[in-house]
């Protein structure tokens, strides 16, 4: 599971990206100083990773990640070539959420590609531009499966009904996730990879100067944005995340407490990430580690014990579990399992956000 950042160029994204995955990837205040992907992990902060460690006392401690995905910034014309963007999208195709990184920040240093800085219009610019990029993979399959439909093969009627749905509404500036269709037709469309199917979030980049709370006009014209589509939007100032993300842990807790810096805006931008993959996170606590691992929602025991070790899914006998909160709430195993809170659950038992399970199994 991945998540793709765009944005025009010189609008923070790489910056941000730095912040999020601390990878230090190069950033300067000039057009495409990204020429290639830039990929790294971030840590998802769970409060409960934290709270199971205080009570088994474990040797190591390591969290549920999600990767990042950073590209050049796209300009108006990518779509048909212009400046670098284009050349890059299809890295993002596989990402599984988009991140819309929206300059809120004004800067006389930092160019900005149009010359003028205005939030709405900058989001409009790189919607169409993803708009024409999917419109071009449409209007190419179509002429694929136009034959196949020419040639009487039934099965291709639906795909084709489909597509010249979807094509009908990108050609009017509506994106793909906004097109209302059923499950099985959307998964038609699922090899293609369209960019505007995708879920986005939108991330208003302010400055130093306009936090705390919201920011300034400009990143409320984001979050009203957001809000008209029905989708979320955090407010961050990434250049200032990207610097604390280069100190040591003490030094940044104090310097956020100076700052008056809010330390969940990335972790909530992290969050809504995973959720809108449609993520849950299990613990483990064997083996004097306490780890947190991801899986699919509805995922059941046997395949969850798979992301340990594979053995444990082909020689899964039962699983013990007992929730985060019960643990925290009983203050011990022994404890959870005399209150009756540490329960034998077989093999269809469906992991909830939040289990800590021990998997019994044959080798």
């Amino acid at each position: 599971m991945q998540v793709g950042i765009v944005g025009l160029p010189n609008a923070g994204k790489t910056t941000l990206f730095n912040a999020l995955t601390k990878a230090g990837a190069e950033v300067a205040d000039y057009l495409f100083t990204t020429t290639s992907k830039n990929v790294g992990i971030a840590e998802v902060p769970d409060e409960r990773l934290h709270k199971i460690a205080d009570i088994v006392k474990p040797q190591r401690i390591i969290p549920a990640t999600i990767k990042f995905v950073d590209v050049a910034g796209l300009v108006r014309g990518a779509s048909k070539g212009e400046g670098l963007g284009n050349q890059f999208l299809s890295y993002i195709r596989e990402a599984d959420v988009l991140v819309h990184v929206v300059r809120c920040f004004k800067d006389e240093n930092i160019a900005h590609v149009d010359g003028e800085l205005y939030p709405i219009v900058d989001i409009e610019t790189v919607d169409l531009e993803l708009i024409l990029a999917d419109l071009e993979i449409v209007e190419r399959q179509i002429g694929r499966v136009a034959k196949h439909v020419k040639a009487g093969e039934r099965k291709y009627r639906e795909e084709m009904e489909v597509l010249e749905r979807v094509k009908d509404a990108l050609q009017r500036g509506i994106p793909v996730r906004n097109v209302d269709l059923i499950l099985e037709r959307r998964r038609i469309l699922s090899s293609l990879n369209l960019l505007t199917a995708k879920p986005i979030i939108y991330v208003a980049n302010i400055s130093e100067e306009a936090i705390p709370g919201e920011g300034d006009l400009l990143a409320r014209q984001v979050l009203d944005q957001a809000r008209s589509e029905g989708v979320e939007a955090v407010v961050i100032p990434a250049k200032l995340e990207a610097e604390v993300a280069e100190l040591p842990s003490d030094e940044a807790k104090t310097f956020r407490e100076e700052m008056g810096l809010d330390k969940s805006d990335l972790g909530r931008l992290i969050r809504v990430c995973y959720e809108l993959l449609g993520l849950i996170t299990f613990f483990t606590t064997a083996s004097n580690e306490c780890r947190a691992w991801t899986v699919k929602r509805g995922t059941k025991a046997p395949q969850a014990a798979g992301k340990v070790h594979t053995d444990m899914e082909k020689g899964f006998i039962k699983a013990e579990v007992v929730s985060s909160e019960d643990l925290a709430r009983d203050g011990s195993l022994h404890a959870a399992r005399e209150h009756g809170h540490l329960l034998l659950e077989g093999r269809e038992y469906e992991v909830r956000d939040g289990d800590i399970i021990y998997f019994k199994f044959a080798v």
